[in-house]
């Protein structure tokens, strides 16, 4: 084995020389400043919300009595009408016809009672003075009273004649808004068909549908003063949802949704028909929960982890939650996390598990002149 030569000693001495003083000690992490915020619990009251739609309390299909062909109809879809407005009107040349046949059979019968009558007082006259017997009298009698009964039947069948001509005039009963139009001019319609339909003045409904599952927090939510309240769809984000009343529940689910129809009363509030809007229906807090802002959380192995801050070391380390749910920018802790503990809720993901940390301050404001 060879050896070095005595001349490259004081080479290889100030090589080694030269490398020690070239590695410097690496100096410490510098502390990172963090966000914290103390883990409370909070009140866990809850709401449910449902899509509605505002609807009249009384809302009906007017119709034609009779049949016949539909000549015009005077309003239209959102028309503001009167008690005892023309709507519509059928032709009626028919019905004046059966009128006028009507009429004459009724002049008739009484053309012919007062010829049975005049007869009968002539018998009255002949039996007085003994010209005809007494049965004979009574036949004049019966004959007098058939002819007065024809003519009450014709009397009858012209007034009924007489209200099916007025019949083709289709009048607003009472005051209030035009919802829909189901027929138009020139179709020939039976009697009953809906022409339009009437939402009658008067205090307005909200209708929304509750699955079979909610009606018990729907019977919580009615049983407090503030339990259900409205909320119209362009209603401004600052305005006070409005206070309704529980009015009907339906006795049956529906056959292909199973949801139960509610109507609950808004008053006359300044709502139109219509308008969609969401009914809230508001629980008492019955236990208490954590939440934790989602800058909060970060995944890691497959698991959801925290970073807790110890504040007498003023380091951090990891702890696995579990989410419960999420609340808009918010999550519930279901496990994992008890009150008082601190934790970091920005910047969790340059952290490393022991690292120094302080707490973020605020830089203070220069006061200007």
């Amino acid at each position: 084995m060879s050896q070095l030569s005595p001349k490259f000693l004081p080479l290889i001495a100030s090589l080694l020389l030269f490398n020690g003083c070239s590695q410097q000690a690496a100096g410490p992490e510098p502390e990172r400043a963090v966000r914290t915020l103390l883990v409370k619990e909070v009140s866990a009251g809850s709401s449910r919300e449902y899509a509605a739609e505002i609807r009249a309390r009384t809302e009906s299909r007017l119709s034609f009595r009779v049949p016949g062909k539909l000549l015009e109809r005077k309003v239209n879809l959102g028309d503001q009408v009167q008690a005892g407005q023309l709507l519509a009107r059928l032709d009626a040349q028919d019905l004046l016809l059966a009128q006028d046949a009507a009429r004459a059979g009724l002049q008739a019968a009484t053309i012919n009672r007062d010829l049975l009558r005049a007869d009968y007082k002539r018998y009255v006259e002949l039996r007085e003075q003994g010209f005809i017997s007494a049965a004979e009298l009574e036949r004049r009698d019966v004959a007098l009273k058939a002819g007065q009964a024809q003519l009450d039947q014709a009397q009858a069948q012209a007034s009924a004649q007489a209200n099916q001509t007025g019949y083709a005039r289709l009048l607003a009963d009472v005051a209030g808004v035009v919802t829909g139009v189901d027929a138009e001019s020139g179709m020939v319609v039976p009697a009953g068909a809906s022409i339009v339909r009437l939402a009658l003045d008067g205090t307005r409904d909200v209708v929304f549908s509750v699955p079979e599952d909610q009606l018990p927090v729907l019977r919580a939510a009615t049983n407090r003063p503030e339990g259900m309240q409205l909320k119209l769809w362009n209603d401004p984000p600052a305005q006070t949802a409005r206070r309704v009343t529980l009015r009907e529940v339906s006795a049956a689910a529906d056959p292909v949704t199973r949801t139960f129809l509610v109507k609950a009363d808004v008053g006359r509030a300044d709502v139109k028909l219509g308008q969609s809007a969401t009914v809230i229906l508001r629980l008492p807090g019955i236990n208490s929960l954590i939440k934790l802002p989602l800058t909060a959380l970060m995944q890691q192995k497959g698991q959801t982890v925290v970073w807790l801050l110890d504040p007498a070391s003023m380091t951090v380390k990891q702890q696995v939650v579990q989410v419960g749910a999420a609340d808009g920018n918010e999550v519930v802790i279901a496990a994992g996390l008890l009150p008082g503990q601190e934790l970091v809720v920005a910047g969790v993901h340059t952290l490393t598990t022991g690292q120094k940390v302080k707490r973020y301050q605020a830089p203070a404001v220069a006061a200007t002149n």
